[in-house]
């Protein structure tokens, strides 16, 4: 499945819809993109144009090339029938509006109306079910996952997610045309969170319990994770740059779809950011003040105590890997792969739980789950068996 496509669709011209429908339209394919918000295709059509200015300033495209990619996109004023209609020649159309179940069964049920019996509907959904997704349409065959990161024209991984009712010949399409435009693909299972999600709650959520524990403050468990850990950003700016709407509605998501597993627990403590409407960068205060005068606050810088931050939430983030190989959520290779090129990890988790010594790791959830009693910190099944074995994390047998 390559650029012959031809017109790639996109309902949604929100930061993930418009970042798509810019890869879409600079690997030569006539992108139609579409909202029901008049706005947010006025935000769209003008962050298309100064990324490709940029792009002609840097001299990685020539003007010419640029004008050219921003003559393939094509902006659709609404989402009702008449406008639907403008997907018919499409080859794949990919949603990415609101992240609500209904609201994009609904959509999805529309579109299938208007396009041919081959194309493809394709959900950029963080972590509702494809399969439920699927349900709204007649032929379920052609539904799948297929999710970007953010920002889609810069973060190179993509999550391919089959149903349990989508093709093979589907997801293997969608895998390749998410190839041809030089991304890096990973098979996910439908399961909440899907692969990446999944595996990095605990950077989020022990983080959050360390600090409601009062074990450390949020600029020093930040430091810990920066300095100690060698993360790019730590759990709590993070969460300030994702937004706490977002954030918090894919843990609440993993947590509803996994039976209120406690692994997955939400904060209360982030809740009240939500219900206060302190959402991070994007509201000027989240667990930081942006706003004017606001200061950041000093990390206590005790490297003791930052190596035991990351110990703990390292010990959480490895435990997590290694169940999604053992549920076959995802291969050993494809876990490495999202972990490092989704959320920029350091390091790949299971062969970081290797340097550590596998069974480190499992002393380390073990003495957490004796002293507290919570079951958030049990111990993945596979873990135990590599550490019986004496194997390693990176091996793909089945243990």
């Amino acid at each position: 499945m390559t650029s012959s496509l031809g017109v790639i669709g996109v309902v949604g011209a929100g930061a993930m819809g418009a970042g798509i429908a810019q890869v879409a339209a600079v690997h030569g394919h006539r992108v139609v993109l579409a909202d029901a918000m008049p706005a947010s295709l006025v935000r769209a059509r003008q962050g298309h144009e100064k990324a490709l200015a940029r792009e002609v300033e840097k001299g990685r495209l020539s003007r010419d090339a640029a004008d050219a990619v921003l003559g393939r996109l094509d902006y659709v004023d609404g989402v009702g029938p008449a406008q639907l209609a403008r997907f018919a020649d499409c080859s794949v159309v990919i949603e990415a509006i609101i992240e609500q179940l209904e609201a994009k069964r609904s959509l999805l049920q529309g579109l299938e109306t208007v396009v041919s019996p081959s194309t493809i509907l394709a959900s950029n959904t963080s972590s509702l079910s494809i399969a439920a997704l699927a349900g709204a349409c007649r032929d379920k065959a052609r539904v799948v996952g297929v999710h970007f990161f953010n920002p889609a024209p810069v973060m190179p991984l993509v999550e391919i997610i089959p149903a349990i009712s989508t093709s093979a010949d589907v997801a293997d399409r969608a895998r390749a045309l998410a190839s041809s435009w030089k991304k890096v693909t990973v098979l996910a299972s439908d399961t909440p969170g899907f692969l990446v999600n999944r595996v990095a709650r605990p950077f989020y959520g022990e983080a959050l319990r360390l600090h409601e524990e009062g074990a450390a403050d949020m600029a020093t468990i930040d430091w810990a994770m920066k300095t100690v850990g060698g993360f790019r950003m730590g759990p709590f700016e993070l969460m300030d740059f994702i937004g706490h709407d977002v954030n918090f509605a894919v843990t609440r998501s993993v947590f509803d779809g996994m039976f209120y597993d406690p692994r997955y627990r939400p904060s209360i403590q982030q809740q009240r950011l939500v219900d206060a409407g302190f959402l991070g960068r994007k509201s000027g205060r989240g667990f930081y003040e942006y706003g004017e005068g606001g200061v950041a606050p000093a990390p206590l810088q005790d490297h003791a105590l930052g190596q035991g931050i990351v110990d703990r939430v390292l010990a959480m983030l490895v435990n997590e890997a290694v169940e999604a190989v053992h549920l076959q959520l995802a291969s050993v290779h494809d876990v490495e792969l999202a972990m490092t090129t989704g959320v920029n990890y350091p390091k790949g988790l299971l062969a970081w739980g290797d340097e550590l010594d596998p069974a480190t790791v499992l002393g380390r959830l073990q003495a957490l789950h004796d002293e507290t009693g919570d079951d958030r910190y049990r111990p993945s099944v596979r873990l135990r068996r590599v550490v019986a074995a004496g194997g390693s994390l990176l091996d793909p047998r089945r243990w």
